[in-house]
């Protein structure tokens, strides 16, 4: 089943070069494609997609607009039961992942794990790199992870009610809850969970303790649509702040950043003439919500 959605993450500059790092990381792992936009209000933008492990991301280089926090990371789950150098595997991804890097919590032994760490990279990406229990049930390589702080802390569950609303083949997974005496986490509200939309699996915790980010556009949620009927769905369901629409761009209510566009606009820009790109790119550019038909036309008269 194709990916319906995939995190895109925001450099300045360095959207190619960050790829070809992340990809050089691990086995099944390229860049798949590089598009330039030209005379966007960033100038020209690198639109980069690259697969991890198979798993689909984009990012996209159009400029020092919002940088990277930890507040949306990605789970490496190393799982023996599927790779009997599971343990080497994420020692080497996290020594190279070191390289100029910055370990939020140190690659050690943890209550939940036999092995586990937290690092942000050289680029600022923020990974959790964790040795799974074979035991449970299977979870894949790579999960996008939410972290619910500040006045969002104590909402990630029902961050997680509205999402599994929205989407198709949609449920929960595993959850711990914080007990008594962890304050300030309140009692009863998630330290971990997961949980699945189409099909794929992200995490979500709560963290009322003091920190000095919360989830911003560097990382946005990418959801590759059929129709406009889907898109209009999507959008109505998730749209928040109504002055950070843009360019198929929104908020939710918890602040986390989507975009919602038809799954087509990725084959115009990829293999679209230079005119047909610039075409959709101005296109695109003034609207809100994207209108298929309208972005149809552009490509056929580009």
């Amino acid at each position: 089943m194709a990916q319906k959605i995939l995190p895109h993450l925001w450099f300045d500059k360095e959207a190619k070069e960050a790829a070809e790092f992340y990809t050089s990381l691990f086995p099944r792992s390229r860049v798949t494609n590089v598009t330039t936009l030209h005379d966007t209000p960033s100038g020209d933008c690198d639109v980069v997609s690259f697969e991890l492990d198979e798993y689909k991301l984009m990012s996209i280089s159009a400029g020092p607009l919002f940088k990277f926090n930890p507040s949306i990371s990605f789970f490496l789950n190393f799982d023996p039961s599927r790779d009997s150098r599971a343990r080497e595997n994420l020692d080497a991804a996290w020594a190279k992942l070191s390289s100029g890097g910055t370990p939020l919590m140190a690659l050690d032994k943890y209550p939940f794990s036999e092995r586990y760490g937290w690092i942000q990279d050289r680029y600022g990406l923020s990974w959790q790199l964790i040795l799974s229990d074979p035991a449970g049930e299977p979870r894949p390589f790579i999960a996008p992870s939410l972290m619910f702080t500040g006045a969002g802390a104590g909402h990630a569950e029902e961050a997680i009610e509205l999402y599994t609303s929205v989407f198709k083949d949609a449920r929960r997974g595993n959850t711990a809850r914080y007990p008594a005496g962890m304050e300030p986490d309140r009692e009863g509200t998630l330290m971990f969970a997961d949980f699945m939309l189409e099909n794929q699996w992200f995490a979500a915790m709560d963290s009322a303790r003091e920190h000095n980010f919360v989830f911003n556009e560097a990382i946005s949620l990418l959801v590759r649509c059929d129709s406009q009927a889907e898109i209009d769905s999507v959008w109505s369901k998730l749209s928040a702040v109504p002055e950070s629409e843009q360019c198929g761009w929104l908020k939710d209510r918890f602040g986390v950043s989507w975009q919602v566009a038809p799954a087509e606009l990725h084959d115009m820009l990829a293999e679209g003439s230079p005119e047909q790109v610039a075409s959709v790119t101005q296109a695109f550019l003034p609207m809100k919500k994207l209108d298929l038909a309208a972005l149809q036309k552009a490509y056929a008269t580009g």
